[in-house]
């Protein structure tokens, strides 16, 4: 209650804050610096895995899980592995500590898939800097 009456006995100086207020506000918010996308350089290799008829689960047993362990021990500076698997699709996300090359990891992601012998014949793709 003591603002109130401070505001009756100088209702001058309330006026004075009111219009610095409104005059500072938008002044203030141009100043301010936004970001709302920042530029999030996460290091991802995306591999596609193509087989039509062929359910989730048993393309997940014959490919994608085999697939994952062999990624492990061939490809440097993997920090998680993330595998989705749909109807006759795997998409395994591969991605690596920070300030790893992805030159040499899609290097050695492709010449693991040339050089896998797969289960079933299948198409697939390399992309990296996969945007999430």
């Amino acid at each position: 209650m003591w603002i109130v009456r401070v505001a009756l006995d100088r209702p001058y100086t309330f006026i004075v804050l009111a219009v610095l207020i409104l005059v500072l506000s938008p002044v203030m918010i141009l100043r301010t610096p936004t970001d709302i996308f920042p530029n999030i350089d996460i290091p991802v290799i995306a591999v596609a895995w193509q087989y039509t008829g062929m359910n989730p689960e048993e393309l997940e047993g014959r490919l994608t899980s085999t697939y994952e362990r062999v990624l492990t021990t061939v490809v440097d500076n993997i920090e998680h592995i993330e595998s989705t698997t749909v109807n006759g699709q795997a998409i395994v996300k591969i991605y690596l500590q920070h300030g790893a090359s992805l030159d040499t990891a899609n290097a050695q992601v492709t010449g693991r898939i040339a050089n896998h012998p797969s289960p079933i014949a299948a198409r697939h793709s390399t992309s990296p800097n996969h945007q999430l």
